[in-house]
C-alpha cells in the first residue's frame, strides 16, 4: 500500500511534500501523520501541541475531502490515497 502526504506552506518548509509513504494496514489517518511529522521536531510541534493531538489550526484532507482532526484517529487510510495537510489560511 502506498500512501501520499502532502504539507502546504510552512509545514512543507518543516518536512517537504509529495512524501510517499508504506503504511501498515490498519494504519490510522492521524498516526500516519504523526509519524512522517516526529522525523522533525520541529515539524511534529508545528502540527501537534504538547499531548499528541492535532493543533486547532490544523487543516487535513484527504482525497481532496476535508477531515476534522477530531475524527483522523478513526481514519483508516488505503492504497492510493493522497493526505494534504495546510497551517491556517491567512491572506489580504
Amino acid at each position: 500500500m502506498k500512501v501520499t502526504l502532502r504539507f502546504f506552506a510552512r509545514f512543507r518548509e518543516l518536512l517537504g511534500t509529495d512524501i510517499i509513504v508504506e503504511p501498515h494496514d490498519g494504519t490510522r489517518l492521524a498516526d500516519l501523520v504523526a509519524e512522517v511529522a516526529q522525523k522533525n521536531t520541529d515539524g511534529y510541534a508545528a502540527i501537534f501541541d504538547e499531548q499528541g493531538a492535532f493543533r486547532e489550526f490544523v487543516i487535513l484532507m484527504r482525497n481532496k475531502k476535508r477531515v476534522e482532526t477530531a475524527e483522523a484517529g478513526t481514519i483508516t487510510v488505503t492504497d492510493g490515497d493522497e493526505i494534504a495537510v495546510f497551517p491556517p489560511v491567512a491572506g489580504g
